[in-house]
């Protein structure tokens, strides 16, 4: 398990590769798919067909202006919030209301609704031999309910006082009456509830109201008697007699005090006026008397006389003598007359202050009378409030008793509900949906496949690569795997000229015979054969061992220097390679990364002489790497999504070995020095035998031609 995750965390994942491997298996996802579709397809076919009516309820207050109670104001009706709305779905949805639309519909009788509530033969059979017991009524029911309820759905519309009454069934009038059976039940029971409420409350009032009357006769006979006996006469304004006759005396006594210091003012003015001898005729009380003004127009009509008689008579003159002497006459009886007007306002003002001291008696009496009627008043009103109280409770219950019993009596009762939108026999079933079905079906099958197709990719390694191209820097080793049987041989150092051929039919060969040839001179013309045929990976078997892959390094160094991004994998178990490469063979390889020992980076090395790179076979133990062969293919697919070409050196391994290393986009060439040697021979006939690949030959000839005929390949440059 260590070396799994070690590998999944030094790979990537090759998007392209990915979908290539799924552009590759098309065809079987797709044939897989209409398979499942067919089958969706006939099982939903052969489902009954289920139809869905649902009926729309507004939950809304009924009461208008001509049938809300006149002591009701539009202020106290009932808040329909939340939590009410979810309180009448739960209502909708209680066994008693749905167990009398069972009643109603007798949706006993319905064989789709009854046939979970009827025994089965094998149940009635152990029924009557005594092994369990059939269902009795109640548990029919039951069962009968309980299939009610499982295909009755009873919801609130979200923001809205709209509650949605569904209801499913085989049958589309069964459906549709159902759900209507069911919103006019709830409308029923929202009638009943209110008409249920007035009924409690006139049996509820009718006592009351005799008991109050009782209290409210006594209560008035209480006020009657104390105010009787206890002289608390009312007067205007519903004030009691002694305090109103307090605040009568109290003005009176206010308007006597201010007419006695007037008229003693007046006298007082009267007396200086005659004491001081000054004019009377200027004051205003003596000028008021009517003797006074004859007296006063005398007085003037006398001086005029006077003035008239001075300019034609002497002052000694008797007539003068006269008129001055009534003059003087009439002077005197003016001052007598003010004297009087002074004695009468002096007698106006006595009569005043007697009048006074009388009101203050009286005052006082009543303020003793008031005192005491103020007390007996506080009584007497508290016996007046509570009859009042009494009284009003008495009218509210007679108003509302009379509201209730006549409500009871007309059944005008409209229930805080109504059906908007009743449900109609339904058309379609609303399962199955076989079209939309059937096209989900396909898709998810589609997409199903594809996945198990994309996760085969990946777990199979064709989908992964390196995390890196060429440092490889990864955070784990990774492994792989060797050829169990190999040859070690010294591989010496190539002639300057020696040059690879692909050999490939030329003719169409005898019974028994194989003939393959080729007219390609140069390691070069096999580069192009590689780069034009687009191969990712190229598997080299070298029968002869190290000296023939000595043609594999050539191979890979002319590929470099053209631009291509190759690696070389020693897979030959002598090392040779990495020898011939790096000047050096023991150095991390690909034993290494076989037994999670070391990274990517840690084993791929640059070519010394070329820009080509090599994983050599590394210094770990061969036999223990062995143990991870199953794992090859995940390292090969890794890394031929981080370069152009992989070239495998195989050695001289054999069939059953090389079965691990090909795989699609694969080139088997078979590298030949000595087409004489024995190996060669049996390498060859096994690979034709076996028909892996058409094998594509590799040698220092500038022409040659291979023929197997009976066990023997001759060789002709």
């Amino acid at each position: 398990m260590a070396g799994a995750s070690t590998v999944g965390n030094d790979v990537d994942i090759d998007i392209g590769a990915l979908f290539a491997s799924l552009w590759r298996n098309k065809w079987r996802v797709l044939f897989g798919s209409l398979l499942l579709t067919g089958l969706a397809f006939a099982a939903l076919s052969s489902v009954s067909p289920k139809y869905r009516a649902e009926t729309r309820i507004l939950i809304e207050t009924r009461e208008s202006i001509f049938t809300r109670p006149t002591t009701q104001q539009a202020d106290d009706r009932a808040v329909i919030d939340q939590e009410g709305i979810k309180s009448q779905v739960e209502l909708i949805n209680s066994s008693d209301l749905l167990k009398r639309v069972i009643a109603k519909l007798d949706l006993g009788k319905n064989a789709e609704l009854s046939a979970g509530a009827e025994p089965s033969a094998i149940g009635r059979l152990f029924g009557e031999v005594g092994i369990g017991k059939n269902p009795d009524a109640e548990t029919r029911d039951d069962y009968i309910l309980q299939a009610v309820r499982d295909r009755l759905v009873v919801y609130a519309v979200q923001n809205s006082r709209v509650i949605v009454v569904q209801f499913s069934s085989k049958d589309p009038a069964l459906a549709a009456a159902v759900a209507n059976a069911i919103a006019n039940e709830y409308i029923a029971t929202q009638q009943a509830s209110k008409s249920q409420s007035n009924e409690v409350a006139t049996g509820w009032l009718q006592p009351e109201i005799a008991d109050l009357s009782k209290r409210v006769q006594e209560a008035e006979a209480k006020v009657a008697a104390f105010r009787s006996s206890s002289d608390l006469l009312i007067g205007q304004n519903n004030a009691v007699l002694a305090t109103q006759q307090l605040s009568e005396l109290s003005s009176e006594l206010s308007r006597v005090r201010a007419n006695r210091a007037a008229t003693e003012a007046k006298a007082e003015s009267v007396r200086s006026a005659l004491a001081n001898g000054v004019a009377v005729e200027t004051l205003p009380d003596v000028m008021a008397s009517p003797l006074i003004q004859r007296l006063r127009e005398r007085q003037v009509q006398l001086n005029n006389d006077i003035a008239d008689q001075s300019s034609t008579l002497l002052s000694g003159h008797p007539r003068m003598k006269a008129l001055r002497s009534q003059l003087a006459d009439l002077n005197q009886q003016i001052r007598l007359e003010a004297r009087k007007v002074q004695g009468s306002l002096e007698s106006e003002a006595q009569t005043a202050r007697l009048r006074e001291a009388q009101l203050i008696r009286s005052l006082n009496e009543l303020k003793a009378q008031s005192a005491k009627a103020g007390e007996e008043e506080v009584e007497l009103r508290a016996l007046e409030r509570e009859a009042t109280a009494q009284r009003q409770l008495l009218e509210s219950y007679l108003t509302r008793y009379r509201e209730a019993s006549s409500r009871i009596d007309r059944s005008s009762m409209p229930a805080d509900a109504r059906i908007f939108s009743r449900a109609d026999r339904p058309i379609e079933p609303y399962f199955p949906k076989i079209v939309p079905m059937t096209i989900a079906a396909f898709v998810a099958s589609l997409l199903l496949l594809s996945i198990v197709t994309l996760l085969r990719a990946l777990f199979t390694g064709a989908a992964l690569r390196p995390a890196y191209t060429k440092q490889m820097i990864a955070s784990e080793p990774a492994t792989a795997a060797i050829p169990s049987k190999s040859v070690a041989l010294g591989i010496p150092a190539p002639e300057e000229n020696a040059r690879a051929v692909i050999a490939a039919p030329v003719e169409e060969p005898a019974a028994g015979v194989l003939v393959v040839q080729s007219d390609h001179s140069d390691v070069a013309n096999l580069a192009d054969r590689l780069m034009a045929s687009g191969a990712a990976r190229a598997v080299v078997v070298s029968p002869e061992g190290d000296e023939a892959s000595a043609l594999t390094i050539l191979l890979v160094r002319e590929l470099a220097d053209r631009g291509v991004r190759v690696i070389l994998v020693d897979m030959t178990g002598s090392g040779e390679i990495g020898h011939s490469m790096l000047d050096d063979k023991n150095i991390p390889g690909i034993t290494n990364l076989l037994v999670s020992d070391k990274h990517f980076s840690d084993v791929i090395h640059p070519d010394h002489y070329s820009q080509a790179e090599l994983i050599p076979l590394g210094n770990h133990d061969p036999a223990k790497a062995m143990q991870s062969v199953g794992r090859l293919p995940m390292i090969l697919n890794a890394l031929q999504s981080a370069y152009d070409l992989v070239v495998i050196d195989s050695g001289a391994s054999t069939v059953k070995e090389l079965k691990h290393l090909l795989a699609d986009g694969t080139e088997l060439i078979l590298a030949v020095v000595n087409p004489d040697d024995p190996d060669v021979v049996a390498t060859a006939k096994a690979v034709f035998e076996a028909k892996l690949l058409q094998p594509e030959l590799l040698t220092p000839f500038g022409r040659a031609q291979l023929r197997l005929d009976g066990g023997r390949i001759v060789h002709s440059a």
